[in-house]
């Protein structure tokens, strides 16, 4: 099989285009062409010569995911069912707004993490990805998006998988993402978002160069988080926030923190308070996300009031606290819905009416 090029770096396309022969600048030009360009065909590499263009069509393939469905969403967003090179599928969503679109990107297939409330655990773990696999979508979609571009790009790594459970493919695409030779997206334009695996938590904090930082928290009690997330029962809620102390964060920038509302589980007025009391000294951020309807798993979406009055109190003690309304749930792309679903999961206006009538 040819040698896939997307998610090799500089020095490594320097050492492959040296084992050819050519000079030591080929490489940035075929740097620049992958991943500044983000040209997908060898033969309009116009900056490289053309037996250079005919040696990499017969020795070298791009390793490029493919897309194999979309789903818009009547919001503008799209999720992305890509296959990869061995047959296995995984998801991205594309988020676009006025001036930037923001890219949900996966770094497992699948997530070994099981997270009750969310649809990706029930895929389990499939395999991690590689660094190309995970680059591979940025360019893939925005590929696809060459006439409707907005001049900024997000990248958040919150999509199939535990980033921290594939580190070094996850760390090596964030760094190929942020070369300014390259794709150029900077660093504080991308979010690494992990169910709280302290180790990993460790490592990150100790990285020259860095993504940004998110924790999903989803509890204020060890007893609750670990009914809702198991992984707590490694990694307790005072050792995870210790650990996140620990992250020395760059000037104006907050640690976030991840609060997925459950109706009637985690959404009360003494979970905000015992909130309040975790963060105390913390230079965070709190995102509260209304749970995103999952078909078959026993929670509900929590009311309006609910999540009001949970800001309500966070935003009275001093915390910023922001109310994030997930995106493009009529087509399963939003927070914690990524399971290869080929049909729309449950609305929130279906979600709510069947709370009601349960209670």
């Amino acid at each position: 099989m040819p040698a896939a090029l997307i998610g090799l770096d500089l020095d490594e396309l320097r050492h492959r285009t040296e084992q050819w022969g050519e000079p030591a600048y080929r490489a940035r030009q075929l740097f620049h062409a992958l991943y500044a360009e983000g040209c997908h065909d060898f033969r309009r590499m116009a900056s490289l010569p053309q037996r250079l263009r005919e040696r990499l069509e017969r020795e070298a393939s791009l390793g490029l995911p493919r897309i194999e469905r979309r789903f818009p969403s009547a919001d503008g967003t799209t999720r992305y069912v890509l296959r990869l090179g061995d047959g296995k599928t995984i998801e991205t969503v594309w988020m676009p707004e006025a001036r930037r679109q923001t890219l949900c990107l996966s770094t497992q297939a699948g997530c070994p993490v099981d997270c009750h409330f969310c649809a990706t655990a029930q895929l389990g773990l499939i395999r991690n990805l590689t660094a190309g696999e995970i680059v591979g979508q940025a360019l893939a979609v925005l590929a696809d998006h060459c006439d409707d571009r907005r001049p900024q790009t997000n990248v958040v790594l919150m999509g199939q998988g535990e980033p921290l459970l594939n580190y070094d493919a996850t760390l090596k695409a964030v760094r190929l993402m942020a070369d300014p030779q390259g794709m150029n997206i900077p660093l504080m334009k991308i979010t690494l978002s992990t169910s709280g695996i302290v180790p990993g938590i460790r490592r990150l904090a100790r990285e020259e160069r860095r993504p940004k930082f998110a924790l999903s928290l989803n509890a204020t009690t060890d007893e609750q988080r670990s009914a809702l997330m198991p992984i707590n029962r490694k990694y307790p809620i005072a050792a995870l926030l210790e650990a996140c102390r620990q992250v020395p964060l760059r000037p104006r920038e907050r640690l976030t923190l991840e609060y997925v509302l459950l109706g009637g589980v985690n959404d009360t007025p003494e979970d905000a308070r015992r909130l309040v009391a975790l963060t105390r000294g913390l230079r965070s951020k709190i995102n509260l996300i209304p749970w995103n309807a999952v078909p078959n798993l026993p929670y509900c979406v929590p009311t309006n009031e609910a999540v009001e009055a949970f800001q309500k109190i966070l935003r009275q003690a001093g915390r910023l606290a922001f109310i994030r309304r997930s995106r493009g749930q009529d087509v399963a792309a939003a927070c914690g819905q990524l399971a290869l679903l080929e049909t729309p999961v449950v609305t929130r206006a279906h979600a709510l009416r069947d709370h009601r009538l349960r209670v």
